[in-house]
């Protein structure tokens, strides 16, 4: 029958599976909004009665039977004839209505803002709101207090997630939220006391203090009160700089460096080892931290190269073993820089330096993803190789990755990817790489996805957001939030996913990859559009000449997903000898959804495009 939900914050709806259901009128809407207020208790026809109107017609509970009867065949519509009903049932005087604890988006909302504080569970459950609570509701006397109490719950997780995002070391981030919050709500004292302080972390002692100054007025013209203890005690230590306004994590670090800077020679060759350590950590912290590990990499090796040590330039281009997901480049220019220091190295290292040997080829299958060079497949081959040979378990998760990356090769390889991600769930599990956890649980969502085996590319979904909020890996959220978009597709869902690629440091991700997507549900897509890599496939189902002049498609994620563009335009042309061409490369895949394999679109089954 599928899962059924309810959502509150906003209008009020059910969906099943992501789908809307068909609810009728608006006192349909009302019934299963009083019996979602009454969590589970059940709510006397004579209090519906008067709950629905403020003077029953004489008909009133023959009306609500009928609204009850047609929400039942909404909810439940497989449900027999005189079976009786599961969710929303008859017990007693009344109704109830028996919503699992996950059901109700305003449940979910509760839990998490109950829960120890995360960054992105706080993010995810404010995500939820789409408008006020009970949205329809605005006047029903049934309604007021739960509205209130749950736009109280919103504003307490908005200063939540701030606490949450100055602990973690945020606090650019959380000021544009905070300064909206604090101008909506201007006589909460601790929006005012979470935004000065975000910014006086941010360097802006001036601004904190005319911020705590905005308050004092608010307070004063609003409430005729003055700033309490929290806000007087902050202006006072801003102005004496005292250092318990920094995390304690801050005070570490700058301790920290400051001796590090002081102990350590310039010129040591372990600064440079310890910066390459640095910039991979960066990578994995976000975006920001991403876009600018790659522009502070190929300095490091360079500066390894000029030393002529070979097993240092190795340790050096070796370290930034950083996860890969998805097989097509971020920066090609770079990468095939990368790739030759490496191989440059391979050649200088002497017998027996299987590790550092092992971690350059690894390095050469990642960053020649995409390619079709043989020399990637070659290079993933041997590093896994030695990885075994050595029993070393990061040396092989990072091998596993350069395997992965080269998976891409041909259609229909998605068991073969899963195996991959099993392997590296397992191993990484064992032995504490959180990182290649998440990649692992990453390679089988996508991997079971374009099996059409989604529960378990769900699970794999929710194992990965919990290992990222753990372990603080804000990226693989975004491709956790694409297969969501995938899942329940909709052109809001996957321009809100896109959304989060702003700014990822991903482009090798990003482009193109929206119109594609729009394509996938049956939203037009003009050439106008940012077609990115995926361009002459937009092209050929227009254009006859470009149909024929089609390459093969890249050595990535969405190879079916561009034969089944292909093998569509040809079929759609009358183009007999390309659509042979499109349906020879995409048999190997006759049991999966094309694009599926991605994790983030799906243009259905591959075996429609063999046949007819």
């Amino acid at each position: 029958m599928g899962d059924v939900g309810f959502a509150v914050l906003g209008p009020v709806g059910a969906a099943r599976d992501g789908a809307p259901l068909e609810l009728k009128g608006p006192r349909h809407r009302a019934v299963l909004a009083r019996l979602i207020v009454a969590r589970g208790r059940v709510v006397p026809l004579d209090v519906l009665i008067g709950d629905l109107w403020d003077e029953p017609p004489a008909g009133a509970a023959g009306a609500v039977q009928t609204f009850v009867g047609a929400l039942r065949r909404a909810l439940e519509p497989d449900r027999p004839p005189r079976a009786p009903a599961r969710l929303l049932v008859t017990e007693g005087p009344g109704y109830a209505l028996r919503a699992a604890p996950d059901a109700v988006d305003a449940w979910r909302f509760e839990r998490a803002v109950a829960a120890p504080p995360s960054l992105h569970r706080l993010q995810d459950a404010l995500d939820l709101w789409r408008g006020p609570a009970y949205a329809d509701f605005a006047d029903a006397d049934w309604a007021v207090p739960e509205r209130a109490r749950l736009a109280e719950l919103r504003l307490r997780a908005v200063e939540r997630l701030a606490e949450a995002r100055l602990a973690a070391g945020l606090a650019a981030e959380a000021v544009p939220d905070l300064d909206a919050h604090a101008a909506a709500h201007p006589w909460r004292e601790e929006g005012w006391r979470l935004l000065a302080l975000a910014l006086y972390r941010t360097g802006r002692q001036g601004d904190a203090l005319a911020v705590l100054r905005r308050a004092r007025a608010a307070l004063a013209e609003g409430l005729g009160v003055d700033p309490g203890a929290p806000l007087r005690r902050l202006e006072a230590d801003i102005l004496a700089h005292d250092p318990g306004l920094e995390t304690a994590a801050s005070r570490l670090w700058t301790r920290a460096a400051a001796a590090y800077d002081r102990t350590v020679a310039a010129g040591a060759r372990v600064r440079l080892e310890s910066t390459v350590g640095l910039i991979r950590d960066l990578a994995v912290t976000g975006g920001g931290g991403l876009a600018e590990s790659r522009t502070h990499r190929l300095a490091a090796v360079e500066a390894a190269e000029e030393t002529g040590d070979a097993e240092l330039t190795a340790r050096v281009i070796g370290t930034f073993d950083v996860p890969a997901l998805w097989p097509r480049s971020d920066d090609p220019a770079l990468a095939a820089r990368i790739v030759t220091a490496a191989e440059r190295t391979l050649a200088a290292l002497t017998p027996g330096s299987d590790a550092a040997r092992c971690r350059l080829l690894a390095t050469v299958a990642v960053e020649s993803r995409g390619t079709r060079s043989p020399r990637g497949p070659a290079a993933a081959r041997e590093a896994e190789r030695l990885a075994r040979a050595l029993d070393d378990p990061a040396l092989l998760a990072f091998a596993l990755n350069g395997r992965f990356m080269q998976s891409c090769t041909r259609a229909g390889m998605a068991p073969e990817r899963d195996a991959i991600g099993a392997e590296l769930v397992a191993l990484a599990a064992r032995h504490a790489l959180p990182t290649y956890e998440v990649l692992g649980r990453l390679v089988r969502l996508q991997a079971r996805s374009a099996l059409a085996d989604f529960a378990a590319a769900s699970e794999h979904a929710d194992a990965a957001d919990r290992l990222a909020d753990r372990h603080e890996l804000p990226l693989a959220r975004v491709f956790t939030a694409w297969y969501r978009a995938m899942r329940a597709p909709s052109e809001d869902a996957y321009r809100a996913a896109d959304a989060l690629l702003d700014g990822a440091g991903m482009p090798g991700v990003r482009d193109g990859l929206l119109p594609l997507a729009l394509l996938s549900i049956g939203v037009p897509v003009g050439p106008g559009e940012d077609w990115g890599p995926y361009r002459p496939w937009a092209e050929a189902r227009h254009d006859p000449d470009a149909l024929r002049a089609l390459p093969e498609p890249p050595a990535d994620l969405l190879y079916e997903a561009l034969c089944c563009l292909e093998a569509d335009a040809a079929r759609a042309a009358g183009d007999g000898a390309v659509l042979a061409r499109a349906r020879a490369r995409l048999r190997p895949a006759a049991a999966e959804l094309a694009g599926a394999g991605s994790g983030m679109l799906n243009f259905g089954p591959v075996r429609d495009r063999l046949t007819g």
